[in-house]
């Protein structure tokens, strides 16, 4: 590729990204009825913090400027990729304040940066390889924004498994301290937050947020519902459930938690002994491959350079 194709590349996108942000400054953009009538309606004063907007992820001269463009490009995302459901759990899961918007706005950004990118070490490799055309250049983009794209979802997934590890640490003890509250005489929701804020934690924070829906006037058998029905973890799932069922049929639930914080334990054990014998089998392939070979290698070297000497 000639130096003058590739400065031609590179004066269109400065050119294009120019005009992108030319047309999507406030100036340029025709107003919206919303935006003409916003200035005199005022809104109602929120009865409670827990019903606050989420705040902006963006600053304000950024959200501004770049908001409509990125949010017309999340909307083509989203129609593309789809999966708003899979997304909306997941968020939910790692309890974040982020909309579907707000994920797909940093799916856009994560694209762009990704086509970026792309183009550069497009661009680099024409440097390297005379023989790179334009059409490997465009190739490279495309793929760094595929890349891009589809990264920042693996980060969400990596995120919501991080959290459910954390979780899953937390748990048993904090099974333990409820069942011990409980069987003290403290109240179900008492005990709740007692332990929610002695533990802390993603699962102390977490039940603090159902606790936080309760003090709104929601039943608390309905929060902690709401709260198993977006947890993929299993053997929390199930222990949401044995509190619900014992608080709505009248079981005595000192004895359903003491129950639950043992099969809680059992099944950290569990979980250790399986997580174990995966590291088992991952210890071997070092001794298998290296360590094994080597000592074969000092065990017969002796013998191959005696039998190498006497047929000299």
């Amino acid at each position: 590729m000639s130096p003058l194709l590739i400065g031609a590349i590179i004066g269109a996108l400065f050119a294009i990204g120019l005009l992108i942000i030319v047309f999507s400054s406030p100036p340029a953009r025709p107003v919206k009825l919303e935006d003409r009538i916003a200035p005199y309606l005022r809104e109602a004063p929120k009865p409670s913090a827990l019903l606050a907007g989420t705040p902006a992820s963006l600053p304000g001269a950024a959200r501004r400027i770049l908001l409509p463009r990125a949010r017309s490009l999340s909307k083509v995302i989203d129609r593309w990729v789809g999966g708003s459901g899979s997304v909306r759990r997941r968020l939910r899961a790692l309890d974040s304040a982020q909309t579907i918007e707000d994920f797909r706005l940093e799916q856009t950004v994560w694209a762009s940066l990704g086509l970026v990118a792309g183009a550069v070490a497009g661009v680099a490799m024409t440097f390297v390889s005379p023989k790179f055309e334009l059409v490997s250049v465009v190739l490279f983009a495309i793929g760094g924004a595929i890349g891009g794209l589809f990264g920042r979802d693996w980060w969400l997934s990596r995120q919501v498994r991080s959290r459910e590890e954390r979780i899953l640490a937390e748990f048993p003890v904090v099974a333990d301290l409820l069942a011990l509250s409980v069987t003290a005489g403290e109240g179900p929701a008492g005990a709740i937050d007692r332990v929610s804020r002695l533990v802390g934690g993603e699962l102390g924070q977490s039940l603090q947020g159902a606790l936080a829906k309760v003090r709104t006037g929601m039943p608390l058998t309905e929060a902690l519902e709401e709260f198993a029905k977006f947890s993929s973890l299993e053997p929390l799932t199930r222990f949401i459930d044995g509190i619900v069922i014992a608080l709505e049929r009248g079981t005595p639930l000192a004895d359903v938690l003491r129950a639950q914080a043992v099969d809680v334990r059992e099944n950290g054990k569990r979980r250790l002994l399986e997580s174990g014998g995966r590291k088992e089998l991952a210890m071997m392939v070092p001794v298998v491959f290296l360590l094994l070979p080597t000592t074969v290698i000092f065990a017969l070297f002796p013998g191959l350079f005696a039998i190498v000497e006497l047929s000299q």
